[in-house]
């Protein structure tokens, strides 16, 4: 069998997940802000303890690289899009602080081992060139499944309480997995993954980026659309619009993204994508308008795509043997800050909701720095070899 018959095979087996993984987290995060407020009634300092907590599994992708000791990537990958969709579906039962926590928690630990798995099996499969590609399609596919998952809760959700648009989501994401599961889409002349965590000092700048990134991706999260919510008070119809017309957006411009990435290089990526972000959320701390607020939370989701240029950057300077481990070391440094930024973030929130946008800004300043020593890095890698 050729490998470019197993590629083609393991990017269907990828899209298929994509799809059924962001079926379930996109119908996820589209109610549960909603659902948090009307249903249970909690405040700004519940929500950020629950998006705290969704952030644990991320915290723990590392062990990821126990659990393919006994069970192989593809496997472990179709699995957690299961997993997900039983803590999707299970959401609804449960419209309290604890109950959300324990569904938050199921639903996580299968959407952060996806992604991990999703992410590693791309940079294996796929060489420097094709890789932001690969990740640029899968991305505007992930937009097309949410522009179609929110046009499907803006109408359901006349006719269907929040309860049973979370089982429908949830059984989504199971039927994607389930499908996954009886696949075998691998190849076996890749080099072998190293099965233990690996911490290298040449991959100082993705640590460092990845984990600024997991920062301040939690602080927009947590918090941009709960400020849409309880500042502009959005309805779960103006929520879903918003997610519809961000995802019409992407779906056009991430394959761009990675075209971008190949012509210009990681750098202007992530330059552009940091320049952005800190106006972005200076203009979320200082708004008074509904309109703006809106229009800032569709332009951040755009930018944040670009952060795939981290991914690339790390594919270009790591060892092959490296990947898994990379990506799963990654997912925990990521997450490091997301565990507790966001219930630091619902204490400020209290004081004053401005100063948690401020430090997502400051964040972001600090990331610009930082992003011009990546062509120093490839250099280095390149004089190597």
């Amino acid at each position: 069998m050729s490998n470019s018959y197993k590629k083609r095979q393991m990017y269907i087996f990828l899209i298929v997940l994509v799809i059924g993984a962001h079926a379930g987290f996109q119908g996820w995060r589209t109610l549960l802000n909603n659902f948090a407020v009307e249903v249970g009634g909690l405040s700004g300092l519940e929500m950020g303890v629950v998006q705290s907590v969704r952030e644990i599994p991320g915290f723990l992708a590392l062990l990821a690289l126990y659990v393919i000791l006994i069970m192989r990537e593809h496997r472990l990958a179709a699995f957690s899009v299961i997993i997900l969709g039983a803590g999707v579906a299970l959401t609804g039962q449960f419209p309290t602080t604890a109950g959300l926590v324990l569904t938050t928690l199921i639903m996580s630990f299968g959407f952060h081992y996806y992604e991990t798995m999703n992410q590693s099996l791309t940079l294996q499969y796929f060489s420097v060139t094709d890789s932001p590609l690969v990740l640029g399609r899968m991305r505007s596919i992930a937009a097309l499944t949410n522009i179609l998952i929110g046009g499907g809760i803006f109408v359901v959700a006349r006719y269907l309480d929040y309860s049973q648009m979370f089982i429908v989501l949830g059984l989504i994401a199971i039927g994607s997995g389930v499908w996954a599961m009886t696949r075998d889409p691998s190849q076996t002349d890749l080099p072998a993954q190293g099965k233990k965590m690996v911490f290298r000092s040449q991959y100082w700048l993705y640590y460092v980026l990845t984990f600024l990134s997991g920062a301040r991706r939690q602080i927009f999260v947590a918090f941009a659309i709960f400020l849409l919510v309880e500042k502009f008070d959005f309805s779960v119809q103006d929520i879903t619009i918003l997610f519809v017309l961000n995802n019409v957006i992407n779906y056009f411009v991430n394959p761009l993204i990675g075209k971008a990435v190949n012509r210009f290089g990681e750098r202007w990526v992530l330059t552009l994508e940091y320049v952005a972000l800190t106006l972005i959320f200076f203009g979320y701390a200082l708004t008074e308008s509904a309109w703006l607020a809106g229009g800032l939370y569709v332009v951040d989701n755009v930018f944040f795509n670009f952060a795939i240029a981290i991914k690339t950057f790390y594919q270009k300077i790591a060892d092959k043997r490296d990947i898994a481990s990379g990506m799963a070391v990654g997912f925990t440094i990521n997450h490091i800050a997301a565990v507790v930024i966001p219930a630091l973030g619902g204490l400020a929130w209290i004081a004053n909701y401005r100063a948690v946008f401020f430090s997502a800004a400051a964040l972001s300043i600090v990331s610009l720095v930082l992003a011009q020593f990546v062509p120093g890095q490839l250099r280095k890698v390149q004089y190597n070899d």
